[in-house]
């Protein structure tokens, strides 16, 4: 038997030793018997299920995977697409709508979730030459620039308005038991968690108290 001092490999062997083991490492693997044998009911889509909800003020009814977002609900299968993906985690608030009366974040939540619900879309608050107030404070105090977060901002808007005249509390409320300001504190607060990125917060919140205080 040959020492390992005395085995010679020239650069050619060499090579070609590298070449057949890096095509040896991307051979797929043969799938297993486990797998080849798993029931064709795995590979077929969800049921569809029936949903039926007012979407600004006009009965809706729709066959959706379980799966569909109330977001993606409304974007692709109602094709209002006022309502943007933006993050698509609930964090920049550019998909928020009205819920039976609150906000929510529309990728955040189900569709199937929301039966016989009346929800709400920037299209249904108003359309142009019948514009809602706040729309037209937006549009008067220049409250967006490239736009994409405004809707968003709109209907959260309009449900903070209504929380505080409704005398819910906030983060920022400092008496409880009192019905909360309408303060610039309440309002920074309250629209936090709708992002824009253009930076037109100090617009947006001239808008609100506008609305606010016409209220």
């Amino acid at each position: 038997m040959a020492e390992p001092r005395d085995v010679t490999i020239n650069r050619r062997d060499l090579f070609l030793m590298g070449v057949g083991a890096g095509v040896s490492t991307q051979i797929p693997a043969q799938p297993s018997a486990a797998a080849s044998s798993a029931p064709a009911s795995a590979m077929q889509p969800a049921a569809l299920h029936r949903v039926q909800m007012n979407v600004n003020g006009e009965l809706r009814e729709l066959q959706l995977d379980p799966r569909t977002t109330l977001l993606d609900m409304l974007r692709e299968h109602l094709a209002l697409n006022g309502t943007k993906k933006g993050c698509d985690h609930g964090q920049c608030g550019a998909c928020t709508v009205i819920v039976d009366g609150r906000r929510v974040n529309s990728c955040l939540t189900l569709a199937v979730m929301h039966e016989g619900a009346s929800v709400t879309t920037v299209e249904g608050l108003g359309r142009p030459g019948q514009l809602h107030p706040m729309q037209a404070a937006f549009v008067k105090h220049d409250g967006y620039q490239c736009g994409y977060c405004t809707p968003g901002q709109i209907c959260s808007a309009v449900a903070v308005l209504d929380e505080i005249k409704r005398g819910v509390p906030s983060h920022a409320t400092a008496d409880l038991a009192s019905v909360p300001l309408l303060s610039a504190q309440e309002l920074r607060e309250r629209m936090s968690g709708n992002i824009c990125r253009c930076g037109a917060y100090a617009n947006i919140l001239e808008a609100i108290t506008e609305v606010g205080e016409g209220a």
